[in-house]
């Protein structure tokens, strides 16, 4: 009986580690104490949320002015100017598509303790620079700004104070609770109304996505949308968790072409090679767990 490869024991170490930060994200989400917990995944989340608000409004011209995040989580990402239904569709759909994937491709680029360490120091990076940048404090609430570099500094502690195993996890926790919190909530979305920074919102991104495709924000068109984002969220969680283990990119590299070592060359160099809102603002990113009044 032939011993594991090399990348079958990093294979079982990695589904090990995402597996536990799946089950403790669930385990928590239903605990009493488990939204203090998780109260700085859940303004991460928002700030991945807003953030994808931003770049779309990048991508389509509208410009992108600043966030605001709040204390109970929810968020607004303003633009620059107003723009026709098409980009308004694309720029409400960022939010909860864009939490999601990132989510996902964080677990596809942490592999292992190595690749953790960059991703978390890249990400740590962007957490900092954001809030000097486009994470805009509230009158005399600087909230916002502060929360963010706060986890951009906890970020980057995590990915070079901390052993590698714990890095890993780490890394995998952070990735699994995006996507979590990019499941839950879309629940906000079914719910009659909304409350953001303590005030009751007109719309959210589902009633401008409706008005920009269906001409209409009816229930039945935001729910379509609403659903369709959380069967495009539950997509993108179950393939990134089954392909983000090297298996997938193992059987991508057998159907790559090989090379030979070159000769006098010794094994270990070769393995070493080897709107419904108001103009420029977007729907809210609600609180997960806030009911309308």
């Amino acid at each position: 009986m032939t011993a594991p490869d090399e990348g079958t024991v990093q294979d079982r170490r990695e589904l090990r580690t995402l597996a536990a930060a799946l089950l403790v994200s669930l385990l928590l989400w239903n605990l009493p104490v488990g939204g203090v917990l998780l109260y700085p995944f859940k303004l991460f989340a928002t700030w991945l949320h807003e953030l994808s608000h931003g770049l779309a409004m990048v991508l389509t011209g509208a410009g992108f002015d600043y966030v605001v995040i709040y204390r109970d989580t929810s968020g607004l990402a303003y633009a620059s100017s107003s723009v026709g239904p098409a980009a308004t569709a694309v720029i409400a759909a960022a939010g909860y598509m864009g939490t999601a994937l990132w989510g996902a491709v964080l677990l596809l680029v942490t592999p292992n303790a190595r690749a953790a360490k960059y991703a978390l120091a890249i990400l740590a990076a962007l957490l900092v620079a954001s809030s000097l940048t486009v994470v805009a404090a509230q009158k005399d609430d600087a909230f916002g700004p502060w929360a963010v570099a706060g986890m951009g500094v906890t970020v980057a502690v995590a990915a070079f104070a901390l052993p590698d195993r714990w890095r890993l996890i780490v890394a995998h926790f952070i990735a699994a609770q995006s996507c979590v919190n990019a499941l839950l909530d879309i629940r906000v979305l079914l719910r009659p109304s909304q409350v953001v920074g303590g005030i009751l919102a007109p719309a959210s991104d589902a009633h401008n996505m409706a008005a920009a495709t269906f001409g209409t924000t009816d229930k039945w068109a935001v729910w379509t949308w609403a659903s369709a984002w959380l069967l495009w969220s539950l997509l993108v969680f179950y393939v990134t968790v089954r392909f983000s283990g090297s298996p997938g990119r193992r059987r991508a590299a057998q159907l790559a072409p090989t090379t030979a070592s070159l000769r006098g060359e010794s094994d270990r160099d070769g393995r070493r090679r080897s709107p419904a809102t108001a103009p420029g603002e977007t729907g809210p990113s609600a609180p997960a767990d806030t009911e309308a009044p």
